[in-house]
Order: structure tokens, then C-alpha cells, then sequence
């Protein structure tokens, strides 16, 4: 299967997504399965895109989080961060890592 099959089927199946969000589909979806044969099948596409819409939602929602716990930080001067803070910033950095690797198909860290 060639990206461009890939994605009509996708446009087929959910006709109103932007184009931007079916190429987005077909990369994290190439990306998601080891060979991009398991997606021939309606069954294999829909359980594939099913599991990397609840992996990506995971790792937004994380983001989202992350993004608000930043935005308090960044109103600090890094001299009277605390502990906690500086986690704060490595869970950022973690969670940029995963999101990140949805994209370029790299495996997650357990």
C-alpha cells in the first residue's frame, strides 16, 4: 500500500478531515504498524487508527497539561525554582519526547 491508497481510504472513511489531519493519519499510522500491510483490511485500518487516536489523545492531553504547568513557570526566575519545578520541567521534556516519537515512528519507552 502507497501513502496516497492510504489516504483515500482515509478520505473515504471520514470524508470531512482536512487534508492536513490525513496526512497527519498516514504518518502516524505508517508509523504505528510494522508493516503497512496490516492496513489493507478495514478491520486492521480501523483497529490501527483506533489505537494511535487513543495514544495520541494520551499524549495531548499530557501536553496540554504540561503546556499550562509551564506557562506558571515561565513567570518565574529560574533561581527560586523548586524541586518540584524542576521535575516539572523534565516531565515537560519526557512528554515533548513522546509526542515526538508518535511522529517519526521511533517505539515508546514503557
Amino acid at each position: 500500500m502507497k501513502c496516497h491508497q492510504l489516504a483515500e481510504r482515509i478520505e473515504r472513511l471520514q470524508p470531512e478531515v482536512f487534508p492536513r489531519d490525513v496526512a497527519r493519519l498516514c504518518l502516524l499510522l505508517a508509523n504505528y504498524v510494522e508493516d503497512i500491510g496490516q492496513l489493507d483490511g478495514d478491520h486492521g485500518l480501523t483497529q490501527a487508527w483506533q489505537d494511535m487516536g487513543i495514544r495520541l489523545q494520551a499524549a495531548t492531553d499530557q501536553h496540554a497539561a504540561m503546556t499550562e504547568e509551564l506557562e506558571q513557570l515561565a513567570g518565574l526566575s529560574p533561581d527560586d525554582f523548586s524541586a518540584d519545578q524542576i521535575w516539572t520541567l523534565i516531565r515537560a521534556i519526557k512528554v515533548q519526547s513522546r509526542v515526538l516519537q508518535l511522529y517519526v515512528g521511533q517505539p515508546t519507552p514503557v
